[in-house]
């Protein structure tokens, strides 16, 4: 199955701007002659390549990641800046990601997004996940760290709310 593992690291800059920044890689790519990662326009920038394995060519334009000759077992790893992060009333805060989706012609695929939230910041602490813990999607925090795994099929959402600490 295909795998999105994503980490984000939210410091004080981010509660300022929304920016965050976000390392994300994808394990288990079909075998195809062609693909593309694709983000919302406006929402990803400074996109690197930083790591490949059996892709003859990986490049990243604007707001994807195209990707030519990928063999079994391909993996891609990116690094940009994610406009995630939302203030949300006086002393909350929102990160929404998603849709993340594997959908090829009119059908989707199973896929599995595992999520990795750095604080490295005191001023926030996490309150709670949409969708919540259920079959499928599971959240977790340790320390200063909040995450989730998810294995699903279709399109999925998330957001993590985060209350500010003063």
């Amino acid at each position: 199955v295909h795998h999105h593992r994503n980490r984000i690291t939210i410091d004080s800059s981010s509660l300022l701007d929304g920016w965050v920044g976000l390392e994300q890689c994808h394990e288990h790519l079909d075998a195809v002659p062609d693909a593309q990662i694709v983000y919302k326009q406006g929402h990803v920038v400074d996109i690197e390549v930083t790591r490949t394995e059996n892709i003859g060519r990986a490049w990243a334009d604007e707001n994807s990641v195209h990707l030519k000759d990928i063999g079994r077992e391909a993996a891609v790893c990116i690094r940009a800046r994610s406009h995630a992060l939302a203030r949300n009333g006086e002393m909350t805060y929102n990160l929404s990601n998603g849709p993340y989706m594997r959908k090829f012609l009119d059908g989707y695929y199973p896929m599995r997004v595992s999520m990795t939230v750095r604080l490295d910041t005191r001023e926030l602490r996490f309150v709670e996940s949409m969708p919540e813990n259920q079959p499928g999607f599971h959240v977790w925090q340790q320390g200063n760290e909040v995450g989730y795994e998810a294995l699903f099929e279709g399109e999925l959402r998330t957001v993590l709310r985060f209350d500010q600490v003063e």
